[in-house]
Formats: structure tokens, C-alpha cells, sequence
């Protein structure tokens, strides 16, 4: 078999692994609101998708008046993490996208979230990807920076011994994009369409590769063997 195009593959989570973003976005929504801040679930998704609730302090007090506390903080996790156990669910082909990597890469991916450990772990957990990666998670919450800042791209390289220049990136937010070109990688930007999806064409204007709009078409950009169709029940 040939070299792989690639030496690592880094993933994001929310949006990329896990259909989250919906779900966590409603939350959200319903608790600014209370605060005063009303917003369509499209403008909500727009505003927050990508980036970490706790970083956005300044623009909730200058739309709401109310400065938010650790405590608002936590009660929003609790709320996201009781929805997010409920109801969270894996993006479709993703499960087989995986299969077909590891195949190709070994032990040569992580997943790396701009989002708290606990909720990362619960999506993984819950969904059933979290062999798919073991101890090879990593969260932008416990760094000095989250996204679009590169740090968690730059620390997931470095813990797989890996250059970020021969990384590839997988993401679906600008924030994401950002992050995963300023650690040097090449981005691969997921656009499967929908209100909590990116545009292509604003993934391509902030340095992504290229785009993609199925898991199933991310094995081949990554050099790795198609996976099999997924084998849907006979009908009655």
C-alpha cells in the first residue's frame, strides 16, 4: 500500500463526529432568552456554532445587559449534557467513514474539540465512537485558548508525535477552519447543508482545502479504502 497522504488525522467533534449542534444550540436559545435575548434558532446556530459559550461573556452582557456567572455557566452544561444524553446521535455515515480510517491511519487520529472534556466524552461515549479514539481526545477548554485559536490542533499533533504541516483537519465551523489553518494543517471542510451547516464556500475563504458534503466521501480524501454501503433492513 502506498504512503498515506497524510500522517494524522485531527477531528473535530461537534458537527463533525456528532449531530450536537441543534440540540446544544436549543438550549442556548431558551436561556438567553430568559436573559431578554430573543433569537430565531437559525441566528442562534449562526452566532454560536463553532465557538465556546464561556468565551462568548462579552457580546451575552452587551445583548442582555446581565454580566453571565460561573453558575449560569454550569446550569447551561447540566441542561446541554441531560439534552445531549438524550437525544445525541452520530452525523450519518460517519460510524463507517471512521471504520475505513482506521483501517488506513491505525491509532493515527484524536479528536480534538473546542469544547469541554466532560461533553466531548459524553457525545463519544454515547454515540459509540469513543473506541474510535481512546485516550487520543482533546479539549481547547483547558488550554489558554480555544478555537479559532490552533492550540488544541497544535497539542493533539504533538501528543501523536506527528508535524501539524502533515496533519489533515476535519471541520465544519469557521472558528474550526480558522484553528485548523493556523496550526499549519490541511483543512477538510464538512458541508452537509442544512441551518447548522457552513457554506462551502465560506469554509474555502477561510483556507480550507477543499469541501466535502458526506462522510462517505471522506475516506478518499484521505487516501483511505472506501467504506461498504451501509446495509439498510428489507422492507415488510
Amino acid at each position: 500500500m502506498s504512503r498515506a497522504p497524510f500522517d494524522a488525522v485531527l477531528f473535530d467533534c461537534d458537527g463533525v463526529l456528532v449531530d450536537s449542534e441543534p440540540i446544544t444550540n436549543e438550549v442556548l436559545r431558551l436561556m438567553l432568552g430568559d436573559l431578554g435575548w430573543v433569537m430565531t434558532p437559525r441566528e442562534c446556530l449562526r452566532r454560536f456554532v463553532g465557538v465556546a459559550v464561556a468565551d462568548q461573556t462579552d457580546l451575552i452582557e452587551e445583548r442582555t445587559g446581565v454580566r453571565i456567572t460561573q453558575a449560569w455557566l454550569a446550569e447551561f452544561r447540566r441542561r446541554r449534557s441531560a439534552e445531549l444524553a438524550r437525544r445525541v446521535a452520530p452525523v450519518d455515515g460517519v460510524t463507517e467513514a471512521l471504520r475505513a480510517v482506521v483501517a488506513r491511519y491505525g491509532e493515527r487520529l484524536a479528536c480534538a474539540s473546542g469544547a469541554d472534556r466532560a461533553k466531548v466524552q459524553l457525545q463519544l461515549d454515547t454515540t459509540g465512537l469513543a473506541p474510535f479514539f481512546g485516550d487520543r481526545v482533546f479539549s481547547g477548554m483547558e488550554l489558554a485558548r480555544s478555537k479559532p485559536a490552533p492550540d488544541v490542533y497544535l497539542q493533539a499533533a504533538d501528543a501523536l508525535g506527528v508535524d501539524p504541516r502533515r496533519a489533515a483537519v476535519v471541520e465544519d465551523s469557521p472558528a474550526g477552519v480558522r484553528a485548523g489553518v493556523a496550526a499549519g494543517a490541511r483543512v477538510l471542510g464538512y458541508c452537509p447543508g442544512g441551518p447548522a451547516s457552513s457554506t462551502p464556500a465560506d469554509l474555502l475563504a477561510l483556507g480550507a482545502a477543499t469541501t466535502f458534503a458526506s462522510m462517505r466521501e471522506l475516506p478518499a480524501l484521505l487516501g483511505a479504502p472506501a467504506p461498504p454501503p451501509a446495509v439498510r433492513p428489507a422492507g415488510p
